[in-house]
């Protein structure tokens, strides 16, 4: 099949490329800076809010998988209107680029930060309590984050595409993903680089608030196991299975590259709260769960680092 990466030379975006080639698909990658990361690829240039652009991008193309995104929480509160702009614009010029070159079907990179304003009556908020699945209702009253809000706005566009234009969709919901190319400011990335670096590891508060992890690989294949025809018009969870803390991430650290010392620092304002969110649909429709633990997700990052820094 003839694939289309948006924002595929960013950390999640060319493992997902690497995914594809592997299973033998055709790719082609479209960003607006390129870095060829895999030879077997085909790189296009374009910016993702530049419509006659990105049609000519994404044209030939029979499936698309929109990654082309502003990602990093901290850059969305400092400059909103340009991520306002990239996540709801830059997925409305995609999803129009997909229909005027007659795409079958258009993946959207979502995540589990939506789950933030889902309508729980007390459901999927802490240990004993049910998980949260795909059917939760949201109230956009809570959406918080500005992160939170475009994403649910690009889901809203993807599901408005489909009515008025029966252009397929199936929305992917990551869950917080680490692993080698990740962005330094992530957690796991910051903790692995600063133990490296015989310096303190930083955590923010008690180091109590969970995250369930996922590692690149896994999150990058259910992308390629997505292109079923069990996928289309689906929205779908790619949660990881076991809640790990901040405080658990440290000890990992520890065990692999220590003895660290750790400092305290006053909790992260309008952060993830670690909702406690299924991949039973992942599981049923595709056939995906994670399959990397934690701690050996870890230590193929490190050495992934070491490699990339020598």
């Amino acid at each position: 099949m003839r694939t289309v990466v948006t924002g595929g030379c960013g950390f999640i975006g060319s493992h997902v490329v690497d995914a594809l080639v592997e299973a033998g698909h055709e790719v082609v990658v479209v960003d607006s800076r390129i870095s060829k990361l895999n030879p077997a690829a085909e790189y296009r240039q374009a910016d993702i809010l530049d419509l006659a652009g990105l049609t000519t991008a994404l044209d030939g193309g029979e499936v698309v998988f929109h990654l082309a995104a502003a990602a990093d929480v901290g850059q969305v509160t400092d400059d909103p209107v340009r991520a306002l702009r990239l996540n709801v614009e830059g997925t409305g010029t995609t999803l129009e680029a997909a229909r005027r070159v007659g795409m079958n079907r258009f993946v959207l990179a979502s995540t589990v930060w939506v789950y933030g304003a889902a309508h729980t009556d007390g459901e999927g908020g802490g240990a004993g309590l049910a998980e949260l699945t795909e059917d939760v209702p949201f109230d956009l009253r809570r959406s918080g984050h500005l992160y939170v809000a475009t994403k649910l706005a690009a889901e809203m566009a993807v599901q408005s595409y489909r009515e008025l234009y029966g252009q397929h969709f199936t929305i992917l919901r990551y869950g917080i993903p680490y692993g080698p190319r990740m962005r330094d400011a992530l957690v796991v990335a910051k903790f692995v680089q600063a133990a490296l670096a015989g310096q303190p590891i930083t955590i923010a508060g008690e180091g109590r608030q969970t995250r369930n992890y996922v590692y690149v690989r896994d999150l990058a294949a259910a992308h390629v196991l997505a292109l079923s025809p069990t996928a289309e018009d689906e929205t779908i969870a790619l949660e990881g299975t076991i809640p790990i803390s901040v405080r658990d991430i440290a000890d990992t650290v520890d065990g692999l590259l220590g003895p660290i010392t750790v400092e305290h620092v006053p909790a992260r304002a309008a952060d993830y709260a670690g909702t406690r969110i299924s991949n039973a649909k992942a599981k049923r429709l595709l056939g995906w769960s994670p399959t990397t633990g934690f701690t050996e997700g870890v230590r193929r990052y490190a050495e992934w680092y070491r490699a990339e820094t020598r």
